[in-house]
């Protein structure tokens, strides 16, 4: 009895290593992919655009729903971005990361056109 009991702990003990070796690898793998060059170029400009969004609904350049909408659509974006780094190991391809800058652009221009039709005293209806 004493025997299968010490047998047991050594085994439960074993496990409990091997997960957290587990545990670690995956963090130093996810680390390493959160700071691949390209994935942190895309993941810094979108945190600076909805900084920049929530700067302008702060000073009425924006309407709240006008920078609900382009967060929306700045969180799609980030999304999309996860999904591309999950489907190749944590890394993004260039060809990626022009498609996320560019939709990124896209977001940039609208917040720029609602400025724009706000200071004229046009609403967008977004």
């Amino acid at each position: 009895m004493i025997k299968s009991t010490r047998q047991f702990a050594s085994v439960a003990i074993l496990a409990g290593f091997a997960a957290l070796s587990i545990q670690s690898a995956f963090a130093q793998d996810n680390n390493f992919a959160k700071e691949h060059p390209r994935r942190a170029e895309v993941i810094k400009r979108e945190k600076h655009e909805k900084a920049t969004t929530a700067k302008e609904v702060k000073n009425g350049s924006l309407t709240q729903a006008q920078g609900k909408q382009l967060n929306k659509e700045d969180n799609s974006i980030r999304r999309e971005e996860r999904a591309d780094a999950a489907a190749d190991g944590g890394h993004i391809t260039k060809g990626e990361q022009r498609q996320l800058n560019r939709q990124e652009n896209a977001v940039n221009a609208q917040r720029k056109a609602d400025i724009q039709s706000n200071q004229a005293g046009v609403s967008t209806g977004k």
